[in-house]
């Protein structure tokens, strides 16, 4: 089984720099993308074979999360428990018969982490309901976390500390997630290679340079580790500031 995911940074700008081309020819299982921009009736997709779950924000052109999957699921819900956080559109979960699949857009913290507060309560509802699906079945999250784990998940991690997304509370609150019972599944397969990013800034020709962040992640209920056959983050792929990551499952 094949699965993808991608932060396309707004649906419309992406699937005019090669989305459906890149959806197409990936055969991919399950396409589950972040930061949609848009809601399901502004946008004119057409991937045969594959049925759609849009989740968007109250507020225009922002946040939102889709799903696009082969495999019908039994039930597919939408946010979570709090409905504090359920007007952004960040989380769908979709159930199949022997795992849940969620797809998720972390909150930014934003500058001087000035949403630090938001994000950290969105983590601990998010935790929540992982670790309430995991009590079921296997789980499957992934999506842009918005947060770089260690230092080798960022190119510059000195001057970054204490920033969005580098901070030690969202780090920790991560770390805890994890603590759950959650793999993450690139680094269970390639714990110590460098030089691996999925989101660059526009700016100062970072990806270019390879100035980046891994923060795009796919984690695993440790239930399914006998499951995991190869993660991969598709740097090659353009169309948006952040690149897909891939998971292969046997």
């Amino acid at each position: 089984m094949k699965l993808i995911s991608w932060n396309v940074n707004g649906i419309r700008s992406c699937l005019n720099k090669g989305f459906l081309s890149f959806a197409s020819s990936s055969d991919a299982d399950i396409i589950a993308i972040q930061e949609t921009k848009a809601k399901e009736e502004d946008v004119d997709i057409v991937l045969p074979g594959y049925e759609r779950y849009f989740y968007s924000a109250e507020k225009k052109g922002y946040s939102g999360t889709a799903i696009f999957t082969r495999i019908k699921p039994i039930s597919v819900t939408y946010g979570l428990d709090d409905d504090e956080y359920n007007h952004e559109g960040r989380v769908i979960t979709l159930e199949y018969d022997d795992f849940y699949f969620v797809c998720v857009y972390v909150p930014n913290s934003q500058e001087n982490l000035k949403r630090i507060d938001f994000r950290l309560g969105f983590d601990e509802a998010f935790r929540a309901h992982l670790v309430s699906l995991k009590k079921k079945k296997g789980v499957i999250a992934t999506g842009d976390f918005n947060v770089a784990k260690e230092p080798i998940d960022l190119k510059n991690p000195k001057p970054n500390e204490g920033h969005a997304g580098y901070s030690i509370e969202e780090r920790e609150s991560f770390r805890k997630t994890l603590s759950e019972g959650f793999i993450d599944t690139f680094r269970y397969f390639y714990p110590d290679k460098e030089g691996e990013y999925s989101w660059w800034s526009y700016m100062f020709h970072a990806r270019e340079k390879n100035a980046g962040w891994r923060i795009d992640y796919f984690i695993v209920s440790d239930d399914m580790k006998e499951k995991l056959q190869d993660a991969a983050i598709l740097k090659d792929v353009y169309g948006s500031d952040h690149a897909p990551v891939s998971l292969i499952l046997k």
